[in-house]
């Protein structure tokens, strides 16, 4: 049986008509951070899915790993 299309809900910023994602995908997990490092091209994918299914924001946080982490949103 396939997967159904996920679709995330959309919302208002303000009053100047800007939507954003409701969601928002956290990436500090994809690099060494929370254990060994994740493989690239899955985290990768991973950011592809995220954008494809609409999310808008990309979490990288402030943190001694931000480079990495925004050199793979970078390449996502």
């Amino acid at each position: 049986m396939a997967a159904a299309p996920v679709t995330v809900p959309r919302m208002k910023l303000g009053s100047q008509g800007l939507e954003v994602s409701a969601l928002g995908l956290g990436c500090m997990g994809m690099s060494a951070y929370y254990g060994p490092p994740k493989p690239e091209p899955d985290m990768i994918a991973l950011i592809h899915h995220a954008v494809a299914a609409g999310v808008t924001l990309l979490d990288t946080s402030d943190t001694p790993t931000r480079s990495s982490l925004a050199r793979l949103c970078r390449v996502g």
